[in-house]
């Protein structure tokens, strides 16, 4: 079974990307969907990261705004945070590829927002990039509740150049022109993928 890893920065249109993967029937991991269950009530990350962040937990859950504020304000917490998730998404992803490869799928897809930040595009078999103009990207992001530009720099600044991302991609999925032009580069990939 291959393993495949899903990349792009943020407002590429990754998460649309990845629900289009899971129509062509492709067992895809959610690594932020994962993070949103550790933190959650009853989450695994709840108690660390309330000890190492001492008032971002509220009603049981981790607050992911306050946590954010934290960070802004002393970005060296970072470091201590991924060394709390990570292990735990990392744990949540083996026992998702051991399930996939038991059903006896052919490959599937591990939605990594920071895969290349983390080293993970040295670990998986083969590399989709999602990309947009940035412009267009700037767009998606500043729609949506809460985000500013400051933020958005922040963010930014944090992650590889798409350029290198692009250099290193073995499959790039462009999704300027639209769903139905995303939906055919996937069904590509897969059909690749499947051969």
């Amino acid at each position: 079974m291959k393993i495949v890893g899903l990349t792009g920065s943020i407002g590429m249109g990754k998460s649309a990307t990845a629900k289009l993967f899971r129509q062509q029937g492709i067992p895809v991991f959610d690594s932020d969907a994962c993070v949103h269950d550790l933190y959650d009530i009853g989450g695994s990350a709840v108690e660390p990261v309330g000890e190492a962040f001492p008032g971002v937990v509220h009603e049981g859950a981790v607050d992911r705004e306050t946590l954010s504020a934290q960070l802004r304000e002393d970005p060296s917490g970072f470091a201590r945070l991924e060394a709390i998730v990570h292990p735990l998404v990392a744990q949540a992803r083996e026992h998702f590829i051991h399930d996939a490869s038991k059903a006896g799928a052919a490959f599937v897809i591990l939605d990594v927002p920071l895969l290349f930040e983390t080293g993970g595009h040295e670990h998986v078999d083969a590399v989709v990039v999602v990309h947009a103009p940035q412009a267009e990207r700037r767009a998606r992001v500043l729609q949506r509740p809460g985000m500013t530009e400051e933020k958005l720099d922040a963010i930014i600044a944090r992650q590889t150049p798409d350029s290198v991302k692009l250099d290193q991609a073995d499959y790039i999925v462009e999704t300027s022109g639209g769903l139905d032009d995303a939906r055919r580069q996937v069904a590509g990939i897969v059909k690749k993928l499947s051969g």
